[in-house]
């Protein structure tokens, strides 16, 4: 069901349950989440928009991080998903739900986030400040500049295939990585001698644009690193 649709039916059990197991034997990833159930609308709505900012994903609420089905009320946990998706999430991120229920009753609330295209989506923090945040393997990690950048248009205007057509700033990016695994911004705003960080910035988006370099998230900040 589509949200903001009548959820008179989250009383009645819509999905399979084998569907269910399997999805508990995958575990958590980056496009899957178990959730005991939801205590914070504002803590949910990062995952939300996690998912929404990268591949998509979904919830399983009423589900321990060891896969045991402990159950919910749909209900309830529905109201406290609209409620995040509405309220601590900039644009509303829009979401699908299904209904599973095990052979002792219980019943667990699946949550469908598809990748937007409306991203980036950005969520109320508790602290107040609204963040971008996005999804790697199986946490959140907030977005700096260069990931929002990317995110409003991750399509080039045109793309530069020969090295030699880039000005010195770009050719020192793709020597620095071409000789180091990974590189932080600061890092390579210094080793470029580049005096304005936007400018630093302006070329690792569009590198990301031409599918030249990759992200990671790190506890540490992004880094960036080479596609072969």
């Amino acid at each position: 069901m589509e949200f903001g649709e009548s959820n008179r039916w989250l009383d009645h059990v819509s999905g399979e349950i084998t569907e269910l197991f399997k999805a508990i034997d995958e575990g958590e990833h980056q496009k899957q989440d178990f959730k005991f159930r939801i205590d914070s609308a504002q803590k949910i709505a990062v995952t939300l928009v996690s998912f929404a900012n990268t591949d998509g994903g979904k919830l399983l609420i009423g589900v321990k991080d060891n896969g045991r089905i402990t159950g919910v009320d749909p209900e309830e946990e529905f109201y406290m998903i609209e409620g995040a998706a509405t309220l601590y999430c900039q644009p509303v991120v829009h979401f699908k739900t299904m209904v599973y229920e095990n052979e002792e009753g219980k019943k667990v609330l699946e949550v469908e986030v598809p990748a937007s295209q409306d991203s980036p989506h950005s969520a109320k923090t508790e602290s107040g400040q609204w963040k971008v945040f996005i999804r790697q393997g199986d946490e959140n990690f907030a977005a700096n500049g260069v990931i929002v950048d990317y995110l409003k248009n991750k399509q080039p205007v045109s793309k530069r295939k020969n090295m030699v057509a880039y000005g010195p700033e770009e050719r020192a990016l793709f020597e620095l990585l071409s000789r180091t695994r990974e590189t932080s911004i600061s890092r390579f705003k210094k080793e470029a001698g580049i005096e304005d960080i936007r400018v630093a910035e302006r070329i690792l988006v569009l590198f990301l644009q031409w599918k030249i370099i990759g992200y990671r998230a790190t506890e540490k900040g992004i880094r960036f690193y080479l596609l072969s």
